[in-house]
């Protein structure tokens, strides 16, 4: 969590315009044999960076996330004619698909595999999210893939990994945050364990796995070889318990749940005010007293021995939190932004979703950036979260719509407009 620690520091210089960054991944072709959320999120951010990511689908239904909707963007009356037969865009399929095309292959068919290997023929990176060893039943496991493309990178992302008692079982982020130890401490400690608001196992996932592709086409580049990644959701969770993890094998200390408190530091939490709610984190002994003398008008606090040092506060802290907490009840939650303001103690409101992209933080920063949807029209969505050089890295393809580049891509492997149609015909397409 980043709180706000003085609103009123100056602005800093806007640095000299720098030279744009070329997207560092074009000419890097990607298949993209994954649905849902973890995988696509590693295949979107490689997107990002200029790959041309392929995404193969189903012929009939595509990415499971498709179907899931409401909500789902309003179609325009200007889609085209070759779309109109499909279900609106739904916002989840198009939260982790921007930048990419979409193919619709049944690989299952042995025209249907042949096009796939013609495609991973001519492939820099292949991903995966099936569950361990379907695909090599399939004839596109990693030693299939090697033999047609020895410089294949192979990343399967999975629940469990290609190896151990679980390798065969689907993973699910909600299962694993409650296996893999997230789920344990999170909630209130006097209530029952709860899942993040996100699949943000999920998104570690696809962050971690995204990084190893990233270090495999540099490895690629010294030795000429490719890799098969083994990323997955259990252990990117263990790996996201951080210092939780680490308390447990360095000292045998067992994590719990907190709530929004903190266990090491006291205050450090959401408090409510008269109407609403408000995160302080007071880590040190200076903020504790600028919080105590200028912002309460408590100071008493701050010269009482028992919560005069970060661990006497720990040792106090029922205490001490009822104490703030009848402090801050006396006053609205906007004036007691005012008081924190440019005072050098962490803070910052609980805002809604809509409070988020409406924060004048986020409006600065283009948090929220406008496409053009062939379907859907104008389409606000999520921007690319890292700048190079003051510049975010372009959307250039709206999320696809269902099998929109079929064609396109495979007039790119040669294929005939009347091979085409009798792949069509027979639903290999």
């Amino acid at each position: 969590m980043v709180l706000r620690t003085n609103a009123t520091l100056a602005r800093p210089e806007i640095p000299p315009r720098l030279e744009e960054m070329p997207p560092p991944l074009k000419g890097i072709r990607v298949v993209d044999l994954t649905r849902v959320l973890a995988a696509p999120t590693a295949t979107m951010l490689l997107a990002d960076l200029g790959a041309d990511v392929i995404k193969i689908e189903e012929v009939d239904k595509g990415d499971d996330t498709r179907q899931w909707h409401p909500p789902c963007a309003p179609l325009s009356p200007n889609q085209p004619e070759e779309s109109s037969h499909l279900p609106p865009e739904s916002a989840y399929f198009l939260s982790v698909n921007r930048n990419k095309r979409s193919v619709t292959i049944n690989f299952k068919t042995p025209e249907g595999l042949e096009i796939m290997r013609e495609l991973i023929k001519t492939a820099d990176v292949l991903v995966e999210n099936y569950v361990t060893g379907k695909l090599a039943k399939m004839g596109l496991g990693y030693e299939d893939c090697r033999k047609i493309n020895p410089k294949l990178i192979y990343t399967s992302i999975t629940g469990y990994g290609q190896t151990g008692p679980y390798a065969g079982q689907a993973g699910y982020d909600v299962i694993i945050e409650a296996e893999a130890g997230l789920m344990h401490i999170t909630g209130e400690p006097d209530r029952p364990p709860s899942k993040v608001g996100v699949a943000v196992t999920d998104i570690a996932c696809g962050l971690y796995a995204h990084g190893a592709i990233m270090a495999a086409l540099i490895s690629r580049g010294k030795t000429g070889k490719g890799v098969w990644i083994d990323a997955n959701l259990f252990d990117s969770q263990i790996a996201g318990l951080a210092n939780v993890a680490c308390n447990y094998l360095v000292a045998g200390q067992e994590g719990g749940r907190h709530g929004t408190a903190h266990p090491s530091i006291v205050p450090y939490q959401v408090f409510p005010c008269k109407d609403s709610f408000l995160m302080i984190g007071a880590a040190n002994n200076r903020q504790f007293g600028i919080l105590s003398t200028q912002i309460l008008d408590l100071p008493e606090l701050a010269s009482d021995p028992k919560f005069a040092l970060p661990h006497n506060r720990v040792q106090n802290r029922e205490e001490l939190i009822d104490i703030i907490e009848r402090r801050l009840k006396e006053e609205t939650r906007d004036v007691w932004i005012e008081k924190f303001k440019g005072k050098g103690v962490p803070f910052g409101p609980i805002n809604n979703i809509r409070q988020t992209f409406e924060h004048p933080q986020a409006v600065a920063r283009g948090i929220a950036v406008e496409v053009d949807h062939p379907r859907a029209g104008k389409l606000s969505m999520v921007a690319p979260a890292v700048s190079y050089n003051g510049k975010r890295m372009p959307i250039t393809r709206p999320p696809p719509w269902h099998s929109q580049h079929t064609v396109e891509v495979l007039k790119e492997l040669g294929y005939t407009d009347e091979r085409i149609q009798v792949l069509k015909q027979k639903k290999v397409i």
